[in-house]
């Protein structure tokens, strides 16, 4: 399929990142596809296949690619797909993100190599490496505490100059990262947090966007929270993000995405079953989820 070049002003607002619903061991693709258009028709503005929550890193290479096809065939052009294609291997991210290039997505979010620890100087390579490799909009991913390694902002400024660098996802938790980027980026580097926990005071200080968990479960309300916060109506946001703030935590009381799939669950979409090394949630677990989907109004 011929990559549609998409405008990087497309990607903002409450874009999930989709968990890929299993059954009896596989992926159930009609149940993922469902998944998709139920977040098109709630309100999402993008979407993102095969991200940590996607349990990317127990998907085969055959599965990675279909998922995101499905994806894009799903969302039908409707909102913008931005395909996870990250890996601690800089030959196997390249891969992934020709493969997710080749099947229609708009962009690929590619996080920081985990378990190897580069460099700064080692990261940049990494990620000229994707951008000199292949033709599409790349959204570099910082997540320390699953990577270990840490993409300084300093960093990510010379990130920023690679030409099909169009952004970041930031999921470190440090709100002050924000204008550290917005200084070193440039304004037109597009910033999204990775904390839906957080992400009314990314926006506040500039970001555009959440790549979010709880838009699994209620996605309505997170892309309502989004357009609100885009639109400077805090107060509003304040009173989206204080229904959601239970179901925010209850999303990591136990190893993700397992809560977004026993959640999903309940809303009758896919079964709560996630691949080793991940368990699906215990009673205890369980609970706190129903409680917080209470408190939000979707049960």
């Amino acid at each position: 399929m011929a990559h549609r070049s998409i405008s990087s002003d497309k990607i903002y607002g409450s874009i999930p990142a989709l968990i890929t619903p299993f059954r009896d061991g596989i992926v159930d693709e009609r149940a993922f596809q469902t998944l998709v258009e139920r977040q098109v028709a709630e309100g999402s503005h993008g979407l993102v296949p095969c991200g940590t929550t996607g349990e990317s890193a127990t998907l085969s290479l055959e599965e990675h690619v279909r998922v995101v096809e499905l994806c894009v065939e799903a969302a039908a052009g409707k909102v913008p797909v931005i395909a996870g294609a990250g890996s601690n291997s800089t030959a196997h991210a390249i891969e992934l993100a020709r493969q997710a290039k080749a099947a229609g997505a708009d962009a690929v979010l590619v996080v920081a190599p985990y378990y190897n620890k580069p460099s700064q100087d080692g990261l940049v390579a990494h990620f000229r490496a994707i951008n000199d490799a292949v033709d599409i909009p790349i959204v570099v991913y910082n997540v320390p505490a699953r990577t270990v390694t840490d993409i300084s902002a300093e960093t990510m400024g010379r990130l920023a100059q690679l030409p099909n660098v169009v952004g970041c996802k930031d999921a470190s938790a440090d709100l002050s990262r924000v204008t550290r980027h917005r200084a070193l980026c440039g304004e037109a580097f597009i910033q999204l947090s990775g904390e839906d926990p957080t992400a009314i005071g990314f926006n506040a200080l500039g970001g555009v966007g959440c790549i979010s968990v709880t838009a699994n479960v209620a996605p309505k309300l997170c892309a309502q929270m989004q357009d609100a916060t885009l639109q400077g109506a805090f107060e509003t946001a304040r009173a989206i993000d204080d229904q959601l703030a239970p179901l925010h935590k209850a999303m990591f009381v136990e190893p993700s995405p397992a809560p977004a799939k026993y959640a999903c669950s309940l809303l009758g979409l896919c079964t709560d079953e996630v691949r080793l090394p991940l368990l699906a949630c215990s009673e205890p677990a369980k609970a706190q989820i129903r409680a917080a989907m209470t408190h939000a109004g979707l049960i």
